[in-house]
């Protein structure tokens, strides 16, 4: 699930520590997390495969990933970055933000026994993790950016390969809602999504890791169902932890469930990130946390989980127009 840390994102992380944080970048109204708009990572993965194909005249393709490079992206933080580049990476990004005028989401990923051993397998121990979240929280203090904490970390829960891991997990969940939201963030917990556990096993689970002290919650993290069986699902779950708000992950749910959820063929990008707040809808934002042409893991030819597969981000692109074209809405 998480992105590749390119040597160019690691140079640059390390130039921020040079310069002293801006101030947050936008206002905020009483009941807005979002802010008026969302940030754009100038260095993912797509931003710098979509410049080197245009660079050396491959315009076609270019133009393909450009639709997933100018948008919105969350930016995921796991145990892949040592202490002093956790810090740096975030203060890259908190000032891209700011001159961007936009608001950030953060994703952590790097809770103990991560995955429960799947693809995307690792995490800190209890103490280190804490450690890890103090730092974060450290470091954006002030900056008004959205947490989104850690996917799949709930929903997981009840699968046998993950027996015994709630006893720990859900305290070091809570404490890291508390950590997060005393640095004034907006936090969000994992809601799962609607192919998963039904609304009242998702809320008692949401209940025990702290959902009464975070924002609300995600659904549909690194998933694919069509938005509208996201946002009645989550409507439910709402309803059952006092009316928290929520979001939507739509990165590649244009085409709704295909029948896998690791590099399915048939899958397409959804529709491009929105702030949703309003006054009388729970739905916080339809946001891309998952970053379309990360891979899930190596099947139907993909690589490592988190790595760049070019090949599947065409897809999805190609796949969008073609559901565009047949008139199908995510």
């Amino acid at each position: 699930m998480r992105t590749l840390i390119s040597l160019l994102g690691a140079a640059l992380a390390a130039a921020a520590l040079l310069t002293p944080l801006p101030p947050a970048a936008t206002a905020r109204a009483d009941d807005s997390a979002f802010g008026s708009r969302l940030y754009v990572d100038p260095t993912s993965d797509a931003r710098l495969v979509a410049d080197r194909l245009a660079a050396s005249g491959d315009t076609a393709r270019a133009a393909l990933i450009e639709q997933i490079a100018s948008q919105p992206t969350a930016v995921w933080l796991g145990d892949w970055y040592g202490p002093d580049l956790l810090s740096s990476v975030i203060q890259r990004h908190l000032r891209a933000a700011s001159a961007q005028g936009a608001t950030p989401v953060f994703v952590t990923y790097a809770i103990p026994d991560r995955d429960c051993g799947g693809y995307s397998a690792g995490g800190f121990t209890p103490d280190q993790y804490l450690d890890w979240n103090r730092r974060i929280a450290a470091v954006l203090a002030g900056s008004s950016a959205v947490v989104l904490i850690e996917p799949d970390s709930l929903s997981m829960l009840p699968s046998p390969k993950c027996a015994g891991v709630a006893d720990t997990r859900l305290p070091l969940l809570r404490s890291a809602v508390s950590i997060l939201g005393a640095a004034g963030l907006s936090t969000y917990l994992d809601g799962g999504n609607a192919r998963w556990l039904t609304p009242d096993v998702q809320a008692s689970y949401l209940k025990a890791a702290g959902i009464a002290d975070a924002r609300g919650f995600f659904t549909n993290v690194s998933n694919f169902d069509a938005t509208q069986v996201e946002r009645d699902y989550a409507g439910k779950v709402s309803s059952r932890v006092g009316w928290k708000h929520f979001v939507i992950d739509v990165s590649r749910n244009g085409n709704g469930w295909t029948g896998d959820w690791c590099n399915p063929p048939g899958a397409a990008l959804g529709q491009n990130p929105q702030i949703t707040e309003s006054p009388t809808v729970k739905l916080d934002a339809l946001l891309w946390v998952k970053h379309p042409g990360a891979s899930d893991g190596p099947c139907y030819g993909g690589p490592a989980a988190g790595r760049w597969f070019e090949s599947g981000a065409e897809a999805l692109v190609l796949g969008r127009a073609s559901a565009s074209t047949a008139g199908r809405a995510p």
